[in-house]
């Protein structure tokens, strides 16, 4: 049976009343729920070891709890896309996206699609058209490329998904995010990976960072959760927002300074 989440920060009175239960499903999604969905958001999720590894054995997946899931499924099911890199959807494993059934209300009630919509990154257009990925995808996911990718590659993708130029040679953050933007895809849920997420930071486009430290050491061969390709023009200061507890899995959540809770 999985730890029970608790709330360590803020301490407010409902959340004191929540701690003896620990919270439930619909108080993950009251602190996850965006506030105003009009507002263009981006959100990222990673966990990372103590020692600072963004993977074990070379998978995200191995430095998971059932809380982590928990808070994972419930990002999921309030996004209105999911934007991950290529290679950490093949490392991972990722098939076509789906939400816990438990979303179904919700997403109806806040007159979203039953599924959000997927897209990735890739400079090469390296993807199987035959995965799930694509195959078993609820509608075509985009894939955002730079114009150098194989015209081949293009001609294999372009039945199961809609490719999107966003640079000449390398993928264009900044882009990426206006044309999910412009789509009305304004809460966006980015899950990596590490170097797409340096490009993220590199341009300042991050507004929230979900973080999930796992209790254990990895040893020092797993990357860090970003690798810039390009510096910062300087560092994004952010806030913290809540902690919460899961036996010793911390789950945290930091905004922008500048923006509410």
């Amino acid at each position: 049976m999985p730890d029970e989440i608790e709330m360590l920060y803020p301490t407010t009175a409902s959340a004191a009343a929540a701690a003896p239960a620990g919270l439930t499903g619909d108080d993950l999604l009251a602190l996850y729920a965006p506030a105003d969905r009009g507002t263009p958001h981006l959100r990222v999720n990673f966990i990372e070891s103590l020692d600072g590894s963004a993977t074990l054995e070379g998978r995200s997946g191995g430095l998971g709890r059932p809380a982590d899931k928990l808070v994972f499924d419930t990002l999921r099911g309030v996004a209105d896309v999911v934007l991950v890199g290529a290679g950490t959807a093949r490392a991972e494993g990722y098939g076509a996206l789906t939400v816990a059934p438990r979303f179904d209300g919700w997403r109806r009630d806040a007159g979203l699609s039953p599924q959000p919509a997927m897209a990735l990154v890739s400079g090469r257009l390296d993807f199987d058209p035959t995965s799930d990925l694509f195959a078993k995808a609820a509608t075509k996911p985009l894939v955002f490329t730079a114009r150098s990718a194989p015209q081949q590659a293009r001609d294999r993708l372009s039945d199961v998904a809609t490719i999107v130029d966003a640079g000449d040679t390398v993928v264009d953050a900044a882009v990426v995010v206006h044309e999910l933007t412009s789509r009305g895809l304004t809460q966006v849920l980015c899950e990596g990976g590490p170097s797409f997420f340096g490009d993220l930071i590199a341009a300042d486009l991050v507004d929230e960072l979900c973080l999930s430290m796992s209790p254990v050491l990895e040893g020092g061969k797993g990357s860090r959760v970003a690798t810039a390709r390009a510096a910062a023009s300087m560092p994004r200061g952010l806030r913290l927002a809540h902690l919460l507890k899961s036996g010793s899995l911390l789950l945290t959540r930091w905004v922008r300074e500048e923006q509410p809770a």
